[in-house]
């Protein structure tokens, strides 16, 4: 792909991000922007963007000169029953919402262009990957480790920043990143909300009317749970009476949790920082959430 270099440096917000497709076009592509010292942060996304991973660029433009985002539906962390067949696929609607947004550049590879052998090297964080959302979804922390460890190994960004939404993902990328030493600062950001207070997310497109009312009432919870940690209540009260109240609404809870914030697997009860996490069933959406909850310890 023949690329001017007035273009492929300074791309106009107004102007829709070029696309790239494949490995060795984009690796080209990055290191004429390195080659005129430009910082990059990378964010990556399986599509379907609403206003939560806009407000992820926005957030990684602030932290660098150029933002690059894929697009990636990964089949490795999708279980044999879950929706990757059915997860919406929308790249040229994505580029039009990034068009407004500071987005030089999408990589959208194929998924043999990812995994060309297929999957013979697979990354675990096996401290965080069994518990939580990885014992209700076995193996998807480890295709989500293993295909963002690609895409930092082929962008090999300054920064890359991840949605606080998905809690326990920033943490396996957190303590991934660390533990194999790749040279890349990762930033959680903060979880955009619909005014009810529901997390954005593409799964809610799932959700009826009425079902997207009643989703809200997993924040309501989060909410509850901290004032009660904050004021130092027995809580476990609380956690029963919430997971009751979730029930009766016409939630599937898989669970309902305190933890260290700091560390998943441990408890939250000599931690200076705890995290409410929820996951849970609703129609067809699969919901998650958290609030992380200073304890002033």
């Amino acid at each position: 792909m023949a690329l001017s270099p007035l273009r492929s440096i300074a791309l106009k917000i107004d102007q829709t991000p070029m696309i790239f497709k494949t490995v060795g076009n984009l690796v080209e592509f990055l290191s004429k922007i390195r080659s005129q010292g430009k910082a990059v942060s990378f964010v990556p996304t399986m599509g379907n963007l609403h206003q939560g991973h806009l407000d992820l660029v926005d957030k990684a433009a602030e932290l660098s000169n150029i933002v690059i985002v894929s697009i990636f539906v990964n089949p490795m962390q999708f279980g044999p029953h879950e929706d990757f067949d059915a997860y919406p696929r929308t790249l040229e609607s994505d580029c039009k919402s990034l068009a407004n947004r500071p987005c030089v550049a999408v990589f959208a590879p194929t998924v043999r262009e990812i995994y060309p052998e297929g999957v013979n090297t697979e990354i675990d964080v096996p401290s965080l990957t069994t518990i939580l959302c990885g014992h209700h979804r076995p193996g998807h922390f480890k295709g989500v480790a293993t295909v963002v460890a690609k895409l930092l190994n082929i962008i090999k960004p300054d920064v890359a920043v991840f949605g606080n939404k998905d809690y326990q993902q920033l943490q396996v990328i957190r303590t991934m990143v660390a533990d194999l030493l790749i040279p890349v600062t990762i930033v959680g950001a903060d979880t955009t909300r619909e005014p009810s207070g529901l997390a954005m997310s593409s799964r809610n497109m799932y959700l009826s009317a009425e079902e997207k009312e009643t989703a809200s009432m997993l924040y309501s919870t989060l909410t509850t749970i901290s004032d009660e940690l904050q004021n130092g209540t027995q809580i476990s009260a609380t956690l029963k009476y919430e997971k009751e109240r979730l029930a009766s609404a016409g939630f599937l809870l898989d669970y309902l949790e305190i933890r260290d914030a700091e560390d998943l697997s441990k408890s939250y009860v000599e931690a200076d920082f705890a995290v409410i996490l929820v996951a849970a069933k609703l129609g067809r959406a699969r919901l998650i959430d958290n609030l992380v909850v200073n304890l002033n310890r």
